[in-house]
């Protein structure tokens, strides 16, 4: 269906590098077609004096599988779980998603590992019968250690959909668990917890597969990123030799670095640096590790994630400038939009300009809560 062309006015336009007061924006054919300060055309419709920013993109989200799986050993229907999952981002201000979809197999450790497939197909099918009002693109967070993930990166990966793989190593002592005791608390958290007994055994289990599987594993990934031209993410990087290794697979973006050292060895070597926007909402990580506002203060911050609360994503942006008073306004809205978008190459959105797909969201801020109240997709109104 073509979109309607209209004239959104009365707005606090957010430029990538400023903000225009009392602007007007005309939308044609999907795309940007003009941008105006002052008066609007006739007929336009009015803003309110609300923000008008681009569509919110987000790269690594594992929330559908909340929907997928709403209670321990409850399974919802996939292609209801992704079109309840894409209302929750789009009324939330995310207009392209990168949906994180866990690829390997642990009998008994995650409900929803193994079942990348079945996400997979149920984003295809809802894409296919217009269910969705975000575009959707596919993450495959690929478990390092695991015997099958080389097997199950290989069934998903010639679809072009899949635009970004991250490299992950959840072994007990290491990285973002580098506190045993924290993993423990982690586990016994889940879906009714496990026993001192049980979590004893499946962290023997990992240390044998770390030391089986890890080092094959990672050159297969790797190769197989760079054979279909898919961008690398790095995770929870927290050495020195972590930073090696993300430098040597020529990794794009570096997931939740755990340490200060971590993160200025990343920026040096000019890999972007992703946290969770719930960090910066909450005000420190749930893990413990360092902070979101404090890289953000040291200039160490590019791209914001909701990782696994949708509407974190511009709460989190909108109060960066609280935090850091460095950071304007603009700067921090291009943490979700502008600087993601270019870390994988979608050159075609994150930005309000001539001719960048009209991808778009107006916001009123209430207090300290922003509320999303209405979202265009290519011009499209979708929320």
């Amino acid at each position: 269906m073509k979109p309607k062309d209209i004239v959104i006015a009365n707005a606090r336009i957010v430029l990538a590098d400023r903000v225009i007061e009392q602007g007007w924006l005309a939308l044609v054919d999907g795309r940007i077609a003009e941008i105006g300060e002052g008066r609007a055309p006739a007929g336009a419709e009015d803003a309110g004096g609300d923000l008008i920013m681009p569509g919110l993109i987000e790269l690594h989200t594992d929330h559908l599988e909340a929907h997928y799986v709403p209670r321990p050993k409850v399974f919802w229907n996939p292609v209801a779980a992704v079109v309840s999952y894409d209302g929750q981002l789009a009324t939330s201000g995310i207009t392209t998603v990168f949906d994180s979809l866990r690829v390997w197999r642990e009998d008994g450790a995650e409900e929803v590992d193994g079942r990348a497939g079945v996400l997979a197909a149920a984003i295809t099918t809802a894409r296919d019968s217009n269910l969705l009002r975000a575009d959707h693109f596919l993450h495959l967070r690929c478990e390092i250690p695991m015997p099958s993930v080389v097997e199950e990166a290989k069934e998903l990966i010639d679809r072009p959909d899949v635009k970004l793989m991250s490299l992950m190593d959840h072994t007990p002592g290491q990285r973002q668990f580098r506190d045993e005791v924290k993993l423990r608390d982690y586990y016994r958290g889940k879906g009714g917890g496990k026993t001192d007994a049980e979590l004893d055994e499946l962290f023997a289990k990992r240390f044998e597969y770390q030391k089986q599987y890890a080092a094959a594993n990672m050159r297969e990934i790797v190769a197989l990123a760079h054979e279909y031209k898919i961008p690398l993410a790095s995770h929870d990087d927290t050495t020195e030799e972590n930073v090696a290794d993300a430098v040597r697979d020529g990794v794009a973006v570096a997931e939740f670095p755990t340490t200060i050292e971590a993160a200025r060895g990343l920026h040096q070597a000019g890999i972007d640096i992703l946290m969770g926007a719930p960090n910066v909402v909450r005000g420190g990580s749930h893990s413990g590790n360092i902070a979101a506002v404090d890289l953000a203060r040291e200039g160490l911050l590019d791209i914001l994630s909701s990782d696994y609360i949708p509407s974190s994503l511009l709460m989190g942006a909108l109060q960066l400038p609280e935090h850091a008073p460095s950071i304007s306004l603009p700067t921090a809205i291009r943490t979700v939009t502008k600087a993601p978008a270019d870390a994988v190459g979608l050159t075609d959105r994150g930005e309000i300009a001539i001719g960048k797909r009209a991808d778009l969201i107006r916001v009123h801020v209430a207090g300290s809560v922003p509320v999303v109240r209405s979202v265009w997709r290519e011009g499209g109104r979708v929320a």
